[in-house]
């Protein structure tokens, strides 16, 4: 693990991740650590306490989460959060069970379509749309509750998506939860992903911001995290300093 703004960042391969969730024996709520996420934790005290709790983990997903920690001298990888996703579906065991929810009603039912098709021994507990009020949604968890997933995905953006998983993650029979955004989307194919050369070239956020610009708001909580890293780099490298001064 390696730290940033607070928050304490898992550094190490996809597989490593997958071992560590899958042989998990406490829940664990996988939080895909892009800039914008973190930022919403940081203003956000609730789900806050979820992500710095022994029960999350923090993947770091996105260069404005990756470069910050490589400068601070980790030798950490990018883990996208939809990879680890469609990697945690590649490798569920017979007993495991699944429930998604999230997208438009259109989307979803497609994208159920296209995971039939992809991971052919899949058990889907079930699944409904995300345009939900989460405050009120005692039906949904009634219906996750009655169907016993041992996984639950979430796709209805952020900040929303972590604070439901954060606000039912005790009441909730399932083992692993994760927020999973624009997922349901890329897979059911109504949403492009960007070309792997891109993704390569750590650009992905021009991508989306190219093809989606009203995310160009967004895009500043991204700016202002990555402006809070360089400021706990700072105070890291004054502190390094200070204790080498004193030995």
């Amino acid at each position: 693990m390696c730290f940033l703004c607070g928050y304490r960042i898992f550094n190490g391969t996809m597989n490593e991740a997958i071992n560590k969730v899958m042989n998990q024996d406490d829940k664990i709520h996988i939080v895909s650590g892009n800039p914008e996420v973190l930022y919403n934790g940081l203003y956000n005290k609730f789900i806050y306490n979820n992500f710095t709790s022994k029960n999350s983990l923090i993947i770091p997903d996105g260069i404005g989460v990756v470069k910050p920690l490589r400068l601070k001298g980790h030798n950490i990888q990018k883990i996208a959060g939809i990879d680890l996703f469609m990697e945690l579906l590649d490798n569920l065991d017979e007993k495991d069970s699944v429930y998604f929810l999230g997208a438009s009603d259109e989307v979803l039912n497609i994208f159920i379509k296209n995971v039939r098709k992809k991971y052919k021994n899949i058990k889907i507990a079930g699944y409904h749309h995300g345009y939900i009020d989460i405050e009120n949604c005692d039906y949904i968890i009634n219906d996750i509750k009655s169907k016993q997933p041992t996984i639950i995905f979430v796709a209805m953006g952020s900040p929303k998506q972590e604070i439901f998983i954060t606000k039912y993650m005790n009441e909730l029979p399932c083992k692993i939860f994760m927020g999973v955004g624009g997922s349901f989307d890329v897979i059911s194919e109504t949403t492009k992903r960007a070309p792997s050369w891109i993704i390569n070239s750590n650009l992905e956020w021009l991508y989306r911001i190219l093809k989606e610009p009203v995310r160009i708001k967004r895009f500043k909580k991204n700016i202002d995290f990555v402006l809070m890293c360089i400021k706990d780099i700072y105070i890291s490298n004054i502190r390094g300093l200070h204790l080498s001064n004193n030995t």
